[in-house]
């Protein structure tokens, strides 16, 4: 059995930030790295975002960079994952993959929200070559490309309509006969005139040498009219939602009807004295790396304090 003062379940942006400004307090805080060392910003090439790298910086080495300073500040980082929890008392206690028991009095989750996908082996392949599941994210690289938006609902439609501020030709592909986003949104893409709507159609599949250069898609499935056809296209954006990654405490913690974890007013304070929350599991607005780092100095100073509050 392990005993912590502060753990920090997760590794993104939010996680390795709360364990920079834990360490720089003193507590020597214990991090889990989770499956996805550095999180899902992992997933894509270039950062141009972040502040602080004005010629842009590989997503992996940002996330390094992080780490390693989580580290230098007495953060004790375990590449392992949590397979089982129990906040009902403190300490609270999890366990992880090797049957290890932790106790802490105090609990940093940031284990992130993670894209929905098709279910393509093509979307692995491409992944960071054409695919991406953040507009916001890689927009930049498709400047005046021809791309194409999955999904028909708002998250879609925000993203079709970004990406039309960029590319030079939008495919919105819809599987329904319907857009499901809200009235506005539905107005929004059917006039600009950059975005074409595909109703009924489905992705097959991807295909290019060193990137995405189209997608297989097929229209009318199944029906009279099934339509089998290829589309020339340099990136493949999937906005057909995300999925907060907080089934393991949500026995405890209050979690709103999509899984995030509700937090109180504008701090990352829980339901639960002592646990928080940081970046995209309590977050399902704007899933940006600067902001999910944000929120995990904030619940790292919130620790701090309750810590100090309640020695």
């Amino acid at each position: 059995m392990v005993q912590t003062k502060l753990l920090i379940i997760g590794s993104g942006p939010a996680g390795y930030t709360a364990g920079i400004y834990a360490g720089r307090a003193g507590i020597a805080p214990l991090l889990i790295e989770g499956i996805q060392p550095g999180g899902q910003l992992t997933t894509t090439t270039e950062v141009e975002n972040f502040p602080g790298f004005p010629e842009g910086i590989d997503a992996n080495e940002l996330m390094d960079n992080m780490r390693q300073q989580a580290e230098r500040f007495g953060t004790k980082i375990l590449s392992n994952i949590v397979t089982k929890a129990d906040l009902s008392v403190q300490p609270y206690k999890v366990w992880l993959d090797d049957g290890e028991e932790i106790q802490a009095q105090t609990i940093i989750i940031a284990t992130g929200a993670s894209a929905k996908y098709l279910g393509l082996s093509d979307e692995q392949k491409y992944m960071g070559q054409g695919v991406s599941a953040c507009a916001t994210c890689d927009g930049f690289f498709y400047r005046k490309k021809v791309v194409a938006v999955v999904g028909g609902g708002d998250t879609a439609c925000e993203e079709a309509s970004y990406l039309a501020g960029l590319a030079s030709k939008v495919y919105l592909i819809v599987r329904k006969p319907f857009l499901r986003a809200s009235q506005i949104m539905q107005e929004r893409v059917m006039n600009n005139e950059k975005i074409e709507i595909l109703f009924e159609t489905n992705t097959l599949g991807l295909y290019g040498e060193d990137g995405v250069e189209g997608a297989h898609l097929i229209y009318k499935k199944g029906e009279a009219e099934e339509r089998k056809y290829d589309l020339p296209i340099d990136g493949f954006f999937l906005a057909i939602g995300h999925h907060p990654n907080s089934e393991l405490f949500s026995q405890w913690i209050k979690v709103d009807e999509q899984g995030y974890i509700i937090t109180k007013d504008d701090t990352p304070c829980t339901n639960l004295p002592g646990v928080y929350a940081a970046g995209d599991v309590a977050d399902s607005n704007y899933r940006q790396a600067v902001i999910a780092a944000a929120s995990g100095a904030k619940a790292a100073m919130e620790a701090e304090k309750y810590l100090k509050e309640n020695e």
